[in-house]
């Protein structure tokens, strides 16, 4: 999916600079397997992400990216993990600074495939991939904490 039109229009007045935003990861489960994708642009295997829209509910970004990156339907039930990514720079110079809200979603209904071109491969793989790494592998498995309590970075 294209950059969204709030971003472009913010581009139009900020340039390159940094843009505060708050973004999604969907770790949607079914059984003992999660959903993931390889990314288009970097081949990473990750689970579901995105970006919140304007006035839009986080939970139900992470319901709609789902759907929108994969084609599948889930319902989002637990936030897992808030963390602030560190600063992501664009070929284009663009510079954006995501605070991620992981949630714990589980599948409803759908098969899945590659739905809006974000993703080269989208399927239900077993909890410990092994192209599951890093940062992804810490949003699954804060996914996979049975405590029920979520995760904050900071304020130590």
């Amino acid at each position: 999916m294209p950059t969204p039109d709030f971003i472009l229009e913010l581009r139009r007045h900020v340039g390159t600079m940094p843009l505060s935003l708050s973004g999604v990861t969907a770790v949607v489960l079914r059984g003992d397997e999660v959903l993931l994708g390889r990314r288009s642009d970097t081949g990473a295997l990750t689970p579901i992400t995105g970006i919140v829209d304007p006035q839009e509910e986080p939970a139900d970004a992470a319901v709609r990216e789902t759907l929108e990156e994969a084609g599948v339907v889930a319902r989002a039930t637990r936030l897992t993990w808030v963390h602030q990514i560190p600063r992501v720079i664009y070929d284009n110079g663009d510079q954006s600074d995501y605070l991620d809200l992981v949630f714990r979603c589980e599948w409803v209904s759908g098969d899945p495939y590659p739905a809006d071109g974000e993703m080269t491969e989208v399927g239900w793989f077993p909890l410990d991939h092994p192209d599951l790494t890093g940062d992804m592998r810490r949003r699954v498995e804060s996914a996979l904490d049975e405590a029920g309590e979520a995760r904050f970075e900071g304020g130590r």
